[in-house]
């Protein structure tokens, strides 16, 4: 058995593809499936941009879009594993194994109405028709939830119902475009919507109530009892409308209105990897403002609010470690990410490289193993070329020319030490002396002889 060059090279190429084919496949893009709903909602735009930018931006994540109707479902998606990330409304339905990466929108409870009205509280509602333009399913869960924390009844109905019995206010739909025309027919008292206070949907509404109103100013229900509220509800959150908001001149509102609200979060599965999670939660955030001209909606992507990283990830909506990290800059570098696969490869290497070493001195151990077999050959042949008669001198003769040939062949194919080749030559050509004394002694005629060495550069 031997090693040639060629085959030590052919060794060392195999190795280093396997190397680069691993350094490919850790560095090749991770393709993650995002579960995204309302089918009506703005977070659809949102994520269809994103998936574009990591696209065209080379980025190492990508995005498979698995469209749902509802929030609902889309948890469902999260939680059952069909998804890896999923856009969700903690409040409608949060998935057991969700934890946020980032707050894709904010939304508060808007309840507005044309100034002087009086209803500023939750109890001043009773009895009122409450005008909404555009609802879903979860906005009134909301609005049911925060009724009842008052004592009051939500019902829904048509404006035309006849009187609101006490204890209860009716829900009227009304479409956006016969908002105006409904306060003037006063067929509502106030409005509410469940949405993005700056949105510019948002702006719209309220500008429509303040142009019903005689003073241009508008009454804003505030949610006093937000804290209280939120730990009966702990999916909602507190929101603090800033004064001046919807307008300066005159200033609406005209101080800060604290509400609840709920958001729609990007959440990933609580088993995906810290470094993937980072890098989803980087590039949202770099990418925003390339998201920005595709769709409005990605101006309301914002990190969730924490003090501290126990607080982080024990809060009633906890966010995912890998978010943490790239909040706190402490996201992993190449080596910190890849190091136990370039540790490994090291030690597959080195180990590699022993056997090969190993492999080699073995292999030269026998080669000096058959050049000693050659070697004691020719040191017996002499004690035996003394003793033999003319056919044994002339088995004797093959069986040296058999020892150089065979030698000649072992030095082509390997490398070889210049002494030990030397000192074969010499008992090949002792050997050869002593045979062709013997036939002289024997009265026999000596064919000419040729030299060990003629014989190397013959064969």
């Amino acid at each position: 058995m031997s090693i040639r060059p060629e085959r030590i090279f052919l060794v060392t190429t195999l190795v280093l593809t396997a190397a680069a084919a691993v350094a490919l496949y850790l560095l090749q893009a991770t393709t993650l499936t995002i579960a995204v709903a309302p089918k009506d909602g703005t977070e659809p735009a949102l994520i269809r941009a994103y998936a574009e930018a990591l696209k065209s931006a080379h980025k190492g994540v990508r995005l498979k879009i698995l469209p749902f109707d509802d929030v609902r479902e889309s948890a469902k998606a999260l939680e059952q594993g069909e998804a890896d990330l999923a856009v969700v409304r903690p409040d409608v339905d949060l998935p057991a194994n969700g934890l946020t990466l980032a707050i894709l929108r904010d939304q508060a409870m808007l309840i507005a109405s044309p100034a002087p009205s009086g209803i500023t509280s939750f109890p001043a509602l009773a009895r009122k028709r409450l005008g909404i333009v555009a609802h879903r399913d979860a906005d009134l869960w909301l609005l049911k939830s925060l009724m009842a924390y008052y004592g009051l009844t939500l019902q829904e109905g048509d404006a035309a119902a006849g009187p609101v019995p006490a204890g209860q206010v009716r829900l009227v739909p009304v479409a956006e475009d016969d908002l105006a025309r409904a306060f003037a027919e006063k067929r509502i008292d106030a409005m509410v919507a469940v949405i993005a206070p700056a949105a510019p949907t948002a702006l719209r509404l309220v500008g429509i109530v303040q142009a019903a109103s005689r003073t241009r100013k508008v009454d804003f229900v505030g949610v006093e009892d937000g804290p209280a509220i939120i730990e009966r509800l702990p999916r909602l959150q507190a929101v603090t409308v800033p004064a001046g908001l919807f307008g300066g001149s005159p200033k609406v509102p005209e101080e800060e209105v604290k509400t609840v609200g709920a958001s729609y979060r990007l959440m990933a599965k609580a088993s995906m990897s810290r470094t993937v999670a980072a890098d989803v939660t980087q590039h949202l955030f770099e990418l925003r403002s390339r998201l920005s001209d595709a769709t409005p909606a990605a101006d309301y992507v914002a990190a969730p609010a924490y003090e501290t990283t126990a607080e982080a990830t024990s809060a009633r909506l906890p966010i995912h470690p890998g978010a943490i990290d790239y909040y706190e800059r402490e996201q992993q570098g190449f080596i910190e990410r890849y190091g136990d696969w370039i540790y490994l490869l090291a030690v597959l290497g080195g180990g590699l490289g022993s056997a090969l070493a190993w492999l080699r001195q073995r292999l030269r151990r026998l080669r000096r193993e058959r050049i000693d077999v050659v070697m004691d050959r020719l040191l017996e042949i002499l004690a035996e070329a003394r003793r033999a008669d003319a056919a044994g001198l002339d088995r004797l003769t093959g069986e040296v020319d058999a020892l150089a040939a065979d030698v000649v062949r072992y030095t082509r194919e390997r490398e070889t030490d210049t002494r030990t080749m030397a000192a074969v030559m010499i008992a090949i050509e002792t050997a050869r002396s002593t045979i062709a004394d013997c036939r002289r002694l024997a009265g026999e005629e000596v064919p000419p002889r040729r030299s060990a060495f003629r014989l190397t550069a013959a064969e």
